[in-house]
Formats: C-alpha cells, sequence, structure tokens
C-alpha cells in the first residue's frame, strides 16, 4: 500500500531551524540559513518599495508551497517504484487586499505535471502525496507565529 511508503522516510524528522534575516539596503535582505552548505539568498520587494531585483516573501512563501508538493509527489513515486522521467509545475498566487486594506496571499494554486510511467502509481500517489508535504499542510492548517522586538537604540547628537 502506498500509505506506507511514507511512513519509511527517515531523512524527514521532528526538528527545529533557525535562520537570520540580515537587512542590506532599503527593503533588501539578507537570508542566512546557518550551513555553509545552503547558500544565502537575497530578498527584496517589488518597486516602488524595493528594487524588485529579488523575489519577495510572498513569492518565497509559493515557491516553498510549489517545491514541496513536487518533492512529496516525487518521493512517492520513486516509493512505488514508478519511473518519474520529469516533473514541473505553475504556482499561481492570489494576492488581495483584506477588510483592512492590507494585502495578504489569499489563494495559491498549484499545477503539477508529472511524466510517469504507471497511471494507476501516479492515482495512487495523487491520493495522498499532499498530506505528506510540511509547507503546504502548514499553511493550510495555519501556522501560529510569535513575534517579539528587541530593539538596539544609537543616538545622534543629543535627540532624546
Amino acid at each position: 500500500m502506498v500509505f506506507t511508503l511514507f511512513q519509511s522516510v527517515v531523512c524527514v524528522q521532528e526538528t527545529e531551524f533557525l535562520l537570520s534575516v540580515e537587512l542590506i539596503e532599503n527593503y533588501k535582505f539578507r537570508v542566512r540559513f546557518g550551513s555553509n552548505k545552503i547558500a544565502d539568498i537575497i530578498v527584496d520587494e517589488p518597486e516602488p518599495l524595493g528594487s524588485g531585483s529579488y523575489p519577495n516573501a510572498g513569492k518565497l512563501l509559493a515557491a516553498a508551497v510549489g517545491s514541496c508538493l513536487c518533492a512529496s509527489l516525487a518521493f512517492c513515486l520513486r516509493k512505488a517504484k514508478a519511473e518519474l522521467k520529469s516533473m514541473a509545475a505553475e504556482v499561481r498566487t492570489t494576492v488581495k487586499r483584506n477588510d483592512k486594506g492590507r494585502l495578504r496571499v489569499t489563494e495559491i494554486n498549484v499545477k503539477i505535471a508529472p511524466e510517469v510511467n504507471s497511471e494507476s502509481k501516479l492515482r495512487r500517489c495523487v491520493d495522498i502525496f499532499e498530506d505528506f508535504c510540511i509547507v503546504s499542510q502548514s499553511v493550510k492548517n495555519g501556522i501560529p507565529i510569535r513575534v517579539d522586538i528587541d530593539p538596539l537604540f544609537y543616538r545622534e547628537g543629543n535627540d532624546h
């Protein structure tokens, strides 16, 4: 049964990880993942706030959802011994204003196109793979987010 295929995953485990976000300039930030194996990335806001030269947080969220779903489906297909020749996905993300006029991601639609040799194995995996995607399931269920501000103040001249 395909469901048991996911229970044998040994590379994914409960963990806590820390990354850092550091202001470069304006709305451009460097994200460091705390490992010399993982390259830093730059995040920026679109114009007119930022330069728009790098992805913003909303695009990274969409990329995380899309890539996690693809990885979960690929894992299931490989464990089911289906030959996965290729896979591509398109992630369409809708951003709208809420009742307070604040922009929010309101919908993420992922269209995955796997090229496989077994329709029956694909069907079985399609029935279960979403439940094993850490990102999409966390977003769907809502993630508690706690924010602490630890300010550093500096003084120029005698400003009070």
